[in-house]
């Protein structure tokens, strides 16, 4: 049995209490940092073993872990934050699991996107989530497909390149579109700045930024 148990993005109180009581009753967690997720685990006193499990070895270790489900083995996989498998691994071992007949489940819980998405003030009724962009094969041709989108679009950013991909924006849906970029949701020092991409992309530009970012551009009209 494989359990997909959705973690907080920062306010370590949203966390379902189904997700606590699976993560006390499975054998193992698999975790994509384990140094961060102690921090929730022992926060909520679940001492059970954990693995690591992330983009760098998830290739190598597929095939263990379905054999130790196999065997009868319970697993939870959690990532640093948000739900596993939305940029962060989890349809891999969930596809294997499928293919072997191994039950998975998916507990419901926190993912950036939908806060970012809903208190934006953009359209939500359609959207599409991109995620992190390409950093250099395919950006450009996919910023230029993406100019066209009717849909609103949701991105993922790194801070440290949010500034860049708000100028990339301008340079391909036009200054005047419609953006709110949300970072450090559910933190202490949340923020939703709203705005043309022109406005947001200054306010940061002089401000500087820090924190997870989510970027909710309105689509083409």
């Amino acid at each position: 049995m494989l359990y997909i148990v959705p973690t907080p993005l920062g306010n370590l109180k949203d966390i379902t209490l189904r997700a606590i009581e699976t993560l006390q009753q499975v054998d193992v967690i698999l975790c994509e940092d384990t140094r961060t997720s102690s921090k929730l685990l022992s926060h909520y006193q679940i001492s059970k073993p954990v693995s690591p499990y992330h983009q760098h070895n998830e290739h190598k270790i597929v095939q263990h872990l379905v054999q130790q489900m196999q065997a009868g083995k319970s697993f939870a996989l959690i990532t640093d934050a948000g739900t596993p498998g939305i940029s962060d691994p989890a349809f891999l071992l969930v596809r294997e699991c499928i293919k072997s007949n191994i039950k998975v489940e998916c507990l419901p819980g926190a993912t950036a996107f939908v806060p970012a998405l809903v208190n934006s003030g953009i359209p939500t009724n359609r959207f599409t989530f991109e995620g992190f962009l390409p950093l250099k094969k395919g950006r450009q041709t996919m910023l230029k497909q993406l100019a066209e989108e009717e849909r609103t679009m949701i991105f993922y950013e790194s801070p440290l390149r949010l500034v860049k991909t708000l100028e990339e924006f301008i340079q391909y849906f036009g200054a005047e579109r419609l953006c709110c970029v949300t970072r450090e949701l559910t933190k202490l020092f949340e923020e939703n700045k709203r705005g043309s991409l022109q406005e947001v992309c200054e306010y940061f530009r002089e401000k500087g930024v820090k924190g997870e970012i989510v970027i909710i551009v309105k689509g083409k009209e």
